[in-house]
C-alpha cells in the first residue's frame, strides 16, 4: 500500500535517464502532475490485468517484473536501476487497445516510484514526440493486424486440412456403398432367374414352402454369422466345397466363400437337399447363395451409410453451425467429434486411448472454439510423436473445474522454451510449417473467453497439456 506521497522537483526528474533530454517546461509539467509513492517489500506496484491508470518510474529499491503464464506468476526480470519504468506502456494508443497492465511489478525491498497518471504521459507523448508516437502507433496497429491476419490464415489452413481429411473419410464408405449397390443389382437379377427355374412347376407347393423357410433361416444366419479367422474360413470353405462337389453342384469353389461368410455349413445344406431333392438342389443352393450374398451386400451398404451419417454428425458437432455459440455441452461429444475430424491425420503407428470420466456434468462453453483448442492440442501431439506413440485423451474433475488432458509420448518440450510456448508467433517448427499462433489462440480461448486455465507438463516421453474449465458460468 502507499504509505507516503510527495513530489519531485524538475531537477530531480532530470537525473532519471528517461527524462534527461526534456526541456525545463516539460519537466515542470511532469513534476506538477506526478507523485512519489512508496511500497514495502512484497507489495505490488501494479498488477497484471487491472486497468492501467499510471506510468511508474523506479526511484530507489529493488523491484521484480512478473508475467502470468499458464496460471503461474513467472518472474521476468529483477532490477535496482533507478529510472527503469513500467505500467501504462500503451497509453499513447488511446482507444486502439484496452488499457490494462500487461504485467505485474512487485517490490522486493522497500522502494519508491514516481507515478504519472496514464493520461498525462499519453498527452505528453502526443504533444512532445508526435513523430515517434505515430511510428509507435503504426507499429502497434501493424503487429495487431498481422496477428489477426495470420491467425485467420491458420484457421483456414486448419479448416482446409480438416476438410481434406473429412472428404477422404467420406469417400471410403461412399465408394463402398456404390460398389455394393452395383453388385447387389446383379445378385438380385440372378436370384430372380434361379427362382423362376425352381418355380417352373417341378416343385410342389410344400417343397417350395420349405425352401422359402430355409431361405429366411439363411438370412438370419447371415446376419448373425461370426467373423472367422482366415485359417478357419479356409478350412470351412474346403469342407463345404467338397460337399457341393459330392452332390454334383457346379461352381463349388465360387459358392463356398459366400456360404461360409453367411454361416452355412454342410449339415444345413443337407436340409436343403432334403427339402427340394437332387434334381433341384443346384438351383436351390445357387438361389440361397444369392440370397446370402444379397444380405451381406445390404449389410455393407448399411455400414457404409451409417459411417457417412456418423461423419456428417461429427462434422456438425465439430462446427456447431446449427447451434448457439454459447451453450451447455458434454465435453466428450466435442472431443469425439474432433478425433473423427482428425482421423485422416492420425498415423497408423499412433494408438489413441480415451480415459473419459463419463460422470462429469455438462459445462457452459463456446463449443466451436473449444473444438479449435482440441484440434490444436491433438495436432501438436501428433506432430511431436512423428508417426509412432500413444495419444491419450483424459477427462476428470478438480474441485469446481473440469479437466481435459491431452497427453503424448513424444520428445517433450525443452524446459528453456516452456515459458514461451503460449506466446504469439513463437514456434519450434521449421519456417513455413507453423505460424506460432495455435497455442496462443488456444490460450486466449481457454483463459480469456472461458475464464479457465491451460498448463503444460513435459518430460521426454510424457507431455501433457491440461485444460481446466469452470463448471459454472463465469
Amino acid at each position: 500500500m502507499t504509505t507516503d506521497s510527495d513530489r519531485l522537483t524538475p531537477d530531480e526528474l532530470r537525473r532519471l535517464f528517461l527524462f534527461e533530454s526534456l526541456t525545463p517546461e516539460q519537466l515542470a509539467h511532469l513534476a506538477e502532475h506526478g507523485r512519489v509513492e512508496r511500497r514495502r517489500a512484497g507489495e505490488a506496484v501494479y498488477v497484471e490485468g487491472e486497468p492501467a491508470s499510471c506510468f511508474y518510474v523506479l526511484l530507489d529499491g529493488t523491484v521484480t517484473l512478473h508475467r502470468r503464464v499458464q496460471g503461474d506468476e513467472v518472474e521476468i526480470s529483477r532490477t535496482s536501476q533507478p529510472g527503469v519504468y513500467g505500467g501504462a506502456m500503451q497509453a499513447y494508443v488511446g482507444d486502439l487497445a484496452e488499457q490494462r497492465y500487461l504485467n505485474s511489478l512487485f517490490a522486493v525491498t522497500d522502494c519508491a516510484v514516481f507515478a504519472l497518471p496514464a493520461q498525462i504521459i499519453a498527452d505528453a507523448m502526443r504533444s512532445w514526440f508526435p513523430m515517434a508516437t505515430h511510428l509507435l502507433e503504426g507499429l502497434f496497429v501493424g503487429m495487431r493486424n498481422t496477428q489477426t491476419i495470420v491467425g485467420e490464415r491458420e484457421r483456414l489452413l486448419a479448416l482446409g486440412a480438416l476438410s481434406a481429411g473429412l472428404t477422404h473419410e467420406l469417400n471410403n464408405p461412399a465408394a463402398a456403398a456404390v460398389r455394393a449397390t452395383s453388385a447387389l443389382r446383379g445378385r438380385v437379377a440372378k436370384m430372380r432367374h434361379k427362382l423362376a427355374m425352381i418355380a417352373d412347376g417341378r416343385l410342389d407347393g410344400r417343397r417350395l414352402h420349405d425352401l422359402v423357410a430355409l431361405q429366411e433361416e439363411a438370412v438370419k444366419r447371415a446376419a448373425a454369422a461370426p467373423a472367422l479367422t482366415p485359417l478357419a474360413a479356409s478350412d470351412a470353405e474346403d469342407e463345404l466345397a467338397d460337399w457341393l462337389d459330392d452332390h454334383g453342384v457346379r461352381g463349388a469353389w465360387e459358392l463356398a466363400p459366400t456360404l461360409v461368410a453367411g454361416g452355412i455349413d454342410s449339415g444345413w445344406l443337407g436340409q436343403v437337399d432334403a427339402a427340394v431333392g437332387a434334381d433341384d438342389l443346384e438351383s436351390a443352393i445357387h438361389w440361397i447363395t444369392y440370397t446370402i450374398d444379397t444380405e451381406l451386400l445390404m449389410g455393407e451398404i448399411d455400414d457404409a451409410v451409417t459411417r457417412v451419417s456418423g461423419l456428417v454428425g461429427a462434422a456438425k458437432q465439430y462446427s456447431q453451425l446449427d447451434r448457439a455459440p454459447y451453450q451447455t455441452v458434454d465435453v466428450h461429444d466435442l472431443l469425439d467429434a474432433t478425433l473423427v475430424m482428425l482421423q485422416a491425420k492420425i498415423p497408423a503407428g499412433v494408438r489413441v486411448v480415451k480415459e473419459y470420466d463419463r460422470a462429469l456434468p455438462p459445462v457452459p462453453a463456446y463449443a466451436a472454439e473449444l473444438n479449435q483448442v482440441w484440434t490444436n492440442l491433438i495436432d501438436n501431439a501428433l506432430g511431436a510423436m512423428a508417426g509412432t506413440g500413444t495419444l491419450t485423451i483424459r477427462t476428470g474433475r478438480k474441485e469446481d473445474r473440469l479437466i481435459v488432458e491431452v497427453r503424448d509420448t513424444g520428445a517433450g518440450v525443452p524446459p528453456e522454451i516452456r515459458p514461451r510456448i503460449f506466446e504469439p508467433f513463437f514456434t519450434t517448427k521449421p519456417v513455413g510449417e507453423g505460424t506460432g499462433l495455435g497455442l496462443d489462440i488456444s490460450y486466449r480461448i481457454v483463459v480469456n473467453k472461458h475464464h479457465g486455465d491451460i498448463r503444460v507438463q513435459s518430460e521426454p516421453g510424457d507431455t501433457r497439456f491440461v485444460v481446466l474449465l469452470p463448471l459454472a458460468p463465469a
